[in-house]
């Protein structure tokens, strides 16, 4: 009679709902845009990107989780639009890209802070160093992608983030003394993802 009594309460009650999933996603290196934004003499702020970067994340959509955040830079590619400047930001004055070939952000999760906003503390490796970095992002948009063409469309999730560091962190410390190159980086991410 009990064990009739049992499964009876059992059946009775709701099904526990089944766990979340996250689901990989791969940023797209065609609709990735690593910028920043650096002080030149007080007079204005250069614009300068990375033209090769790559990376991945894993977010539940239902429960608005991030986790495994990677994005990797290429600092050989990085372009300011004059020859001269972008040859310098290679060489050991900046980025020393013959010895340090890439810049990674790595974050193990996210904090959201609001309905489409999150904070991501994590960490930047740059020069050989590794220092924090938090990135303030907007999740714009999840869905399927129109330019699929014939077979199944992607879908797709659109970022923005921000974030800005001091680059005399990493040993980059060339004209920050005199105040000609500012010493704060100011960080601009674009990307689109597609879920795999």
């Amino acid at each position: 009679m009990l064990a009739r009594l049992v499964l009876l309460c059992a059946a009775l009650l709701p099904a526990a709902p089944a766990a979340a999933q996250a689901a990989r996603y791969e940023i797209d290196p065609d609709h990735l845009t690593v910028a920043f934004l650096v002080d030149h003499i007080g007079y204005a702020k250069t614009l300068g990107l990375f033209r090769t970067a790559r990376g991945s994340y894993s977010f539940d959509e239902a429960a608005a989780r991030l986790t495994a955040v990677r994005i990797e830079v290429d600092t050989s590619s990085v372009f300011s639009n004059q020859r001269k400047r972008d040859d310098h930001l290679k060489g050991p004055d900046f980025l020393n890209s013959s010895e340090h070939p890439r810049m990674v952000f790595t974050a193990d999760t996210a904090r959201r802070t609001g309905e489409r906003t999150f904070e991501i503390a994590g960490q930047l490796q740059l020069l050989g160093k590794t220092q924090p970095l938090t990135l303030q992002a907007t999740w714009n948009k999840s869905a399927e992608s129109p330019l699929g063409g014939l077979g199944r469309k992607p879908y797709v999730m659109g970022v923005s983030a921000r974030g800005s560091f001091k680059r005399s962190a990493f040993g980059m410390n060339y004209a920050v003394a005199n105040g000609w190159v500012g010493d704060e980086v100011a960080l601009i991410i674009e990307f689109e993802a597609v879920r795999q």
